[in-house]
């Protein structure tokens, strides 16, 4: 019994396996963290050691609102897994929730009917994946818990529009769980919200919709925060992050020549639909959908306005676009290349078996690390010579100086832009990027002791300048300064040895059980 259904399915359990394998490899090339991984190391750590979730700041030495952390699950998490099993484990983690995420794609294309083709065609996914990944050039985020449970969400509304409707009570469940993970659980609602639009417009039932809408809607509520927290979310949904790079858009003139991966992906996804619609009308096949095409058009919307939302228009081309794809594809090539549909396989298989190999050949297990984007030197020079004290940095590695560097030393701001901030204190852009004048403003109302930024602002040479300040420690990308009132005769050069920073990389004083 199990050998005939090992052979009945063995195209697609080669699929599955070289799918997982080559998520991994693709998953072991980025060669730093996030930026923000550090605060929810730190949050993760919190509740871990408290009971319950961290909702007041105190890395920070500006003023600061309560802490409405919209991803303190995620934090519980990532942070659990990386001190109690392993760094490395935060990589399987990701590689399987992706890879779920691609099964679960999958079967929505199975659901929907395939028509021409299979659904394991290969090199389809190849090229997906690489679209999807690429806003992972840092390692593991929280928001693949939104793409993950988007995925999820998809597949359930699309059984519901094959009159299996069980399965939506199961969405408020999720949302639950997703509103404690990431904020980007609005996704889930504004997906539900385009399925009532769509089948409105498709004349199909479309009460059940509103129905589960508010149920996930009410669950909202359910978080350490209570009903704060909606007015919290709405607030961060909405507001504008002109300095953040994730939340600029793809036809930015700095993005116009990156992200071509996903961009040869989405056009080439758009001109097959065009195509095959040509083709349908023409064969008086075509039955419009509203609800499929609204979604796809929303999450493209979406991609190229912020370049973080693009797996959610990888996700929703994949599932709507796959069979129409192949529809047209089979009708341009006429059928020849299903003729040698197995030397077809075998040679994707082969060439993806190369990549995934070289790629895994290429691989450090080890930590990430990333002297380039994060200033380790500079961290670990305030440490080894007990430079305490607030210490004024780009907000971005805010989070890493925090959990390297507190109690010690507290910081300007961090990534927790909107989650405890106020307005005011956000113009530390705008400090870097200005002159000597705001740069003492923002010194006499926030006083600070060290400044650690980027040698690329122009603050930087007023700096240099500034008898008030001494730079004492810099490497290709970071300068340190101390006011020169604090001078020190000597200080105590951090070591270079790469092995030293990836063995210690997860080391913190931080501790919330009062050791």
């Amino acid at each position: 019994m199990m050998r005939e259904w090992l052979v009945k399915n063995s195209k697609a359990i080669i699929f599955y396996i070289m799918l997982f394998l080559l998520i991994f490899a693709i998953g072991l090339t980025p060669t730093d963290y996030d930026y923000d991984l550090w605060a929810r190391f730190i949050a993760g750590m919190g509740f871990l050691q408290t009971g319950h979730a961290l909702k007041h700041d105190f890395l920070s030495y500006t003023p600061t609102h309560l802490w409405y952390d919209h991803e303190w699950g995620s934090g519980v998490i990532f942070y659990f897994i990386q001190h109690y099993i392993s760094p490395f484990g935060l990589v399987i983690f990701q590689d399987i929730l992706i890879f779920i995420m691609f099964f679960v794609i999958i079967q929505i294309i199975k659901l929907r009917g395939v028509k021409t083709t299979t659904p394991y065609n290969f090199l389809f996914y190849f090229f997906a994946t690489f679209g999807f990944l690429q806003i992972f050039l840092q390692f593991i985020r929280c928001q693949l818990f939104s793409f993950f449970f988007f995925t999820i969400f998809l597949y359930i509304l699309e059984l519901a529009r094959k009159g299996k409707n069980k399965p939506l009570l199961a969405l408020p469940i999720i949302m639950l769980i997703w509103n404690n993970l990431h904020g980007g659980c609005v996704a889930g609602l504004g997906l539900i919200f385009i399925y009532i639009i769509g089948e409105i417009i498709n004349r199909k039932p479309f009460k059940k919709y509103i129905l589960v809408f508010l149920l996930s809607f009410v669950v909202l509520p359910i978080n350490p925060w209570g009903i704060d927290y909606l007015i919290f979310l709405i607030r961060a949904t909405t507001m504008s992050r002109p300095s953040i790079a994730e939340w600029m858009g793809l036809l930015d003139p700095t993005y116009i020549y990156a992200f071509l991966e996903f961009k040869y992906f989405a056009v080439g996804m758009i001109f097959a639909e065009v195509g095959y619609l040509i083709y349908a009308i023409r064969k008086k096949v075509f039955v419009f959908d509203a609800t499929k095409f609204l979604v796809v058009l929303m999450t493209l919307y979406l991609a190229f306005e912020h370049i973080k939302m693009i797996p959610f228009a990888v996700i929703a081309m994949s599932a709507f676009f796959y069979d129409d794809f192949y529809i047209i594809f089979n009708f341009i090539t006429r059928g020849a290349i299903n003729k040698i549909a197995l030397l077809k396989d075998a040679l994707v298989y082969i060439a993806v078996l190369v990549f995934i190999v070289m790629t895994i050949r290429k691989a450090d297990f080890k930590p990430f690390l990333s002297f380039y984007k994060f200033p380790i030197l500079e961290i670990e020079f305030i440490k080894i010579n007990d430079l305490k004290g607030n210490l004024l940095t780009n907000f971005e590695f805010g989070s890493y100086a925090s959990y390297k560097l507190y109690p010690h030393n507290k910081i300007y701001m961090d990534g927790r832009y909107e989650e405890v901030y106020d307005d005011y204190i956000k113009n530390i852009m705008d400090v870097y990027t200005s002159g000597n004048d705001k740069n003492n403003i923002l010194l006499s109302n926030f006083p600070t002791d060290l400044i650690l930024l980027s040698k690329r602002y122009e603050i930087y040479p007023f700096l240099l300048k500034d008898s008030q300040w001494r730079q004492v420690f810099s490497d290709y990308n970071y300068a340190l300064f101390v006011r020169t009132k604090d001078l020190k005769k000597e200080y105590k050069i951090p070591s270079e040895d790469i092995a030293y920073y990836k063995k210690t990389l997860f080391d913190t004083d931080i501790d919330f059980r009062g050791k």
